[in-house]
């Protein structure tokens, strides 16, 4: 059987990713199965240097919409994602092989790809309201809170700034005379 699927990586280009659970078993059903995610998710995004822009972990599947990783390519990224989960695990196996990746060329299909994302737990009936699912990155577009992964907005660049301008400030400080 020839293989037919076309992955589009190292392009640079942002990419809406979904990989679900074995037979699209609930495995992330309980908070602590979400947190685990979460917690993988986090120390892959620094282990890689992946950007985050949006997430969600979901009973059966999980959507990310990121940048290309900065130390390998997003295969491998995810990979090591899907493993670091499976091995914190009892069931196996885990993961279904393989993961669904889109391409994302503009800012309209970035946008409608977060929204997707977001509006995933209410669709599903898991929640009245995307801010009632603490599984994704909406609480943090919506009110800058900092969750268990860092993800990649306008808030997170404004912390940075103003980290960095109090450091230079102390530094500055440091230096004067007294």
């Amino acid at each position: 059987m020839e293989n037919k699927l076309v992955r589009y990586q190292q392009s640079g280009h942002f990419h809406f990713v979904t990989f679900s659970c074995y037979q699209r078993r609930p495995y992330f059903r309980s908070r602590a199965g979400r947190e685990l995610f979460e917690h993988s998710l986090e120390k892959i995004r620094i282990r890689y240097g992946v950007t985050i822009f949006g997430y969600v972990v979901m009973p059966e599947h999980v959507h990310l919409l990121v940048d290309e990783p900065k130390k390998a390519i997003l295969a491998k990224a995810i990979q090591a994602l899907k493993l670091s989960v499976s091995v914190q695990q009892e069931r196996q196996p885990f993961w279904q092989a393989r993961y669904y990746d889109f391409n994302v060329f503009t800012h309209r299909k970035f946008v409608e790809k977060l929204r997707y994302i977001h509006r995933n737990p209410v669709t599903r009936g898991l929640v009245a309201a995307p801010q009632d699912w603490l599984w994704s990155s909406f609480r943090h577009f919506a009110y800058g809170e900092t969750g268990r992964v860092e993800i990649e907005s306008q808030w997170t660049f404004d912390r940075r700034n103003r980290a960095a301008a109090e450091t230079h400030v102390s530094e500055s400080r440091r230096g004067a005379p007294a």
